[in-house]
């Protein structure tokens, strides 16, 4: 098939212990810095059950948010049979988006424990959640690559779920720091009974320089609104926006407000401001039970994962704060924050994505595993 990753990360990422840029160009340093997290289990991989029982094998992401049940939905992107991409053998089953689930908190001594898998009865394939037109065609006619989940929320009060996703226009747009992954759009799907997801026409398009900040989103409800943050695809310089919407209205873009700075002072229902700029990874927000905000990215410029935390979604964010890096974890991406997670030590859960690859470019991992740190 050809796949070629959005990230094409590892290529030249830490083999050994040389400084080495990678092709999302974060230097890795010759001195590994001060972190935070640590490694707890790895998740997904050809060797473990979710191979065997869900023929999930390779894949990435792993997105926790909490369904209309409580327990808890992982989405991954890109998924395979195989340990990784490129096989073998071909074809390897690719699939994209795809949901395991879990009622296990992350801070049980044997970690997260997937239970289920959406679209699936017990044990057997888990099939992709939604229509993806793998190098074809997607919906309305228009071609994609893939799509790619960027963030689930659901609503107890309808039993209704979610899904933020990306349509991949092609993997390699020319970019100042190398090639990056080009969205045509980012759009919603829905599903009322958990399992089968349906694209809505919504999409919120990608400019043709591919600069559109509206792209990779993440979602957090607090009261009556979610809180919508984004940035461009494809791990960019530029801002991260922040919108709001009432959780019934999410399915109406004239409703969403801009959180914006009008030359005196900042307020809602305003053309966006830039809350942050940088070069971001994609980004993962989440509330926790204490009111405390985090939010987690890979900082593409030093190729750490790194989080913040602020008192509200339209409040003032501390400063970085290193998590991993990529002497943990080579060619690492996502940093996705369980929703149970909270601010006492040690009980920060991220699902943290890996390929690594040898410097002809051949794959050696390509799996999702869970990191504990604190905020």
């Amino acid at each position: 098939m050809g796949i070629r990753r959005r990230s094409l990360l590892g290529r030249a990422a830490a083999i050994g212990a040389a400084s080495a840029v990678g092709s999302v160009g974060a230097i890795l340093t010759t001195a590994a810095p001060a972190q935070a997290a640590v490694w707890k289990k790895r998740l997904t991989g050809a060797d473990l059950d979710t191979s065997r029982r869900w023929r999930v094998a390779g894949t990435d992401l792993g997105i926790p948010y909490v369904l209309e049940n409580g327990s808890i939905g992982y989405l991954f992107g890109d998924t395979f049979d195989t340990p990784w991409p490129e096989g073998p053998p071909l074809p390897n089953d690719w699939r994209s988006p795809v949901m395991l689930r879990s009622a296990v908190h992350p801070g049980a001594p044997g970690g997260i424990v997937f239970d289920s898998a959406a679209r699936v009865a017990g044990n057997g394939r888990a099939p992709e959640l939604m229509h993806n037109g793998h190098y074809g065609i997607g919906i309305d006619g228009l071609p994609e690559v893939t799509v790619i989940p960027n963030d689930g929320i659901s609503f107890p009060e309808t039993g209704r779920q979610l899904i933020s996703y990306m349509s991949i226009e092609n993997w390699n747009s020319a970019g100042p720091a190398g090639p990056q992954w080009k969205s045509r759009y980012a759009g919603l799907a829905y599903s009322d009974n958990g399992n089968d997801f349906i694209r809505t026409p919504l999409k919120w398009w990608n400019s043709p320089d591919n600069k559109d900040p509206f792209q990779m989103w993440t979602m957090q409800r607090d009261g009556e609104y979610v809180y919508v943050f984004s940035v461009r695809s494809g791990r960019q310089d530029g801002p991260m926006m922040l919108r709001r919407v009432r959780w019934d209205r999410l399915f109406y873009p004239e409703s969403y407000e801009g959180w914006g700075w009008n030359g005196t002072n900042w307020g809602w229902g305003r053309p966006c401001t830039p809350i942050l700029t940088g070069r971001f990874g994609e980004p993962s927000v989440r509330r926790l039970a204490d009111g405390t905000w985090v939010m987690s990215y890979l900082n593409c410029q030093n190729g750490c994962l790194v989080t913040r935390t602020a008192s509200g979604p339209d409040r003032a964010w501390t400063g970085e704060k290193i998590q991993l890096t990529g002497w943990q974890e080579p060619a690492l991406y996502g940093g996705f924050i369980h929703p149970w997670s909270s601010r006492n030590a040690d009980d920060l859960h991220l699902m943290v994505s890996k390929w690594t690859r040898t410097p002809d470019g051949r794959s050696t991992a390509y799996h999702v595993s869970q990191f504990t740190g604190s905020v």
